[in-house]
This record gives C-alpha cells, structure tokens and sequence, in this order.
C-alpha cells in the first residue's frame, strides 16, 4: 500500500517537473499540425507521426521531405539520423534511474526527448519509474493533443492561406538552426558545405531531394569532423 502510494507521489511530481515541457510544447506542436494541413497530411495522420514518433525537429523534417516528394525510406532514414543522439542521453539516463524492468524501461525510454531528458538527468539523486513516466506522460499528451489541434486550425484557414503557410516551414529549420550557429563555428561550416553539395554540386542533379539532402549532410560532417581532428592532431604536435 505505501509502495503504491509512494509511487503515484512520484508520478505527480514527475507531472509537475513536466509541466513546464508541455507548456513550451503547445506552440510548436500547433505549429507542426498546422503546417501538416498545409503539406498534405490528413489529421489521423499527423497524430499517428506524432504518436508514433514524437520528436518535434524530427517530424518537421519529414514534412519538409514529404512536401519535396521523398520516398518512405528517405524520410524514415532521414529520421534516424536525426534522432540518433538519443542513444547517448539514453545510456547516459541508464545510469540514473532506479531499477526496472528492461520492457518498462523501454516504455518510458520511447519518450526521452531533448527537454524531458534535462529535466530527468538533472534531478538530485535516482530517477524513480513513476517520476520519470510523469515527465514523459504530461510532455507526451501536450505533443500529441496540440499537434491534431493546429491541423484543426489550420483546416478552418483559407485555401490560400494554407497553401502559403509551406514557407513556414523554412522559417522554422532556420529558427532552429541560427542558435547552434551562434554557439559553435562547425555548425556553420557544417551547414554551409551541406548546402554546397546540395546546390551548387552533382547532388541534387542526380539523387532525388531526400537522398540529396542526407549524403549531403553526412559527407559534410565527415568533411568537418576530419578537418577537426587535423587540427587537434596539429594543436598536440605542436605542444
């Protein structure tokens, strides 16, 4: 009876923890079902992407692809590139958790995002199962339930309006992507020779665009990793 009890306590601390996620997830989960609407999606659809995938920079991503007509093995493909950082703040989170069963860690694991994974990683001492499920629960619901509101929105806006609102979808990647250039130059380099393959050489003349633009980015991040280890290799040499 008290482990019970203690559980549901941790569930509702973890929900309290979280709130703050899913208040930050509303506008940008209306966003993403509203430009859903506007790419083609139908509503049950873009709340299975969210259901089923619940990564924000990730599901834009493939309606960005979805929009240029890239293949469901690109998309998927893309997707995993993506998110897989996700393996580190995963073994990395192993670590502070309490025991569990390896089935309802996986339950719990599905919902480690950028955000809940700060807030479970920076908790003092162990991450209890109930805790961490009410973090992910109230952060999960918000991504879900928002994402189907914005397509609703955005089915009542006028055709021309909808059809407008694709540009949208640039405005956000560069909204995303101007902070990491602000912190660190190999972002930059990073983003400029990927936007180099894709335009300016054979890529995107050979390849259709989702497959364009993924070679373009991991042969870019080869490119930059290598110059960066030259340069260590030069840096110790030289102490």
């Amino acid at each position: 009876m008290e482990a019970s009890i203690e559980k549901t306590s941790e569930f509702k601390r973890g929900v309290q923890s979280g709130l703050s996620i899913a208040i930050g997830y509303f506008p940008i989960a209306l966003a993403f079902g509203l430009l859903s609407k506007t790419t083609g999606l139908t509503l049950f659809e873009t709340v299975l992407m969210s259901l089923a995938v619940f990564a924000g920079a990730s599901q834009y991503m493939s309606l960005s692809l979805f929009a240029s007509g890239a293949g469901a093995f690109v998309i998927i493909f893309t997707t995993f590139v993506v998110n897989i950082r996700h393996f580190l703040m995963s073994a990395s989170l192993n670590e502070k958790v309490e025991k569990e069963n390896p089935i309802i860690k996986s339950l719990y694991a599905f919902g480690i995002t950028d955000e809940t994974f700060s807030v479970m990683a920076t908790k003092d001492g162990k991450v209890s199962t109930g805790f961490a499920f009410g973090v992910i629960g109230i952060s999960y619901a918000s991504w879900v339930v928002n994402s189907g509101i914005g397509y609703v929105i955005g089915a009542s806006l006028p055709q021309v309006l909808q059809e407008s609102m694709t540009v949208a979808l640039y405005a956000m990647f560069i909204g995303l992507l101007v902070p990491s250039l602000k912190k660190s130059m190999k972002v930059v380099y990073l983003a400029v020779l990927a936007a180099a393959f894709n335009s300016i050489f054979i890529f995107s003349k050979l390849l259709e665009d989702g497959w364009a633009i993924v070679i373009s980015t991991i042969l870019s991040a080869i490119i930059v990793e290598l110059a960066e280890s030259i340069k260590r290799r030069k840096r110790g040499n030289e102490s």
